[in-house]
């Protein structure tokens, strides 16, 4: 799974800089950080309408995920960090990591 997202990284890294005409990601890329942040929100939305209706889940679940991490590229953010973060999370509770912020 994780190899996955990691080949999906690499795919959005390597579209920054490149043709806005040509690829989706990097248009989105080229926009900066609001356009992505809205386009993120958008899909969001989509994903808690799929959920209520009970269709479509998969599909816009995708679609947070990759917004989300060209999303993480725009503004900068190693995925790695997120990913360290988040073993450092592993066995703690949610309320004690709440607590720790």
């Amino acid at each position: 799974m994780s190899e996955t997202i990691e080949k999906l990284i690499k795919t959005i890294k390597s579209k920054k800089g490149s043709d806005v005409k040509s690829s989706y990601t990097s248009f989105l890329l080229s926009k900066g950080n609001d356009h992505c942040l809205n386009k993120l929100k958008e899909e969001i939305a989509e994903l808690e309408e799929a959920i209520k209706n009970k269709k479509n889940i998969t599909h816009e679940t995708a679609d947070v995920i990759y917004h989300l991490l060209v999303t993480l590229e725009s503004a900068g953010v190693n995925f790695d960090n997120v990913i360290t973060e988040l073993k450092k999370r592993e066995d703690t509770s949610g309320f004690e990591e709440k607590r720790n912020r």
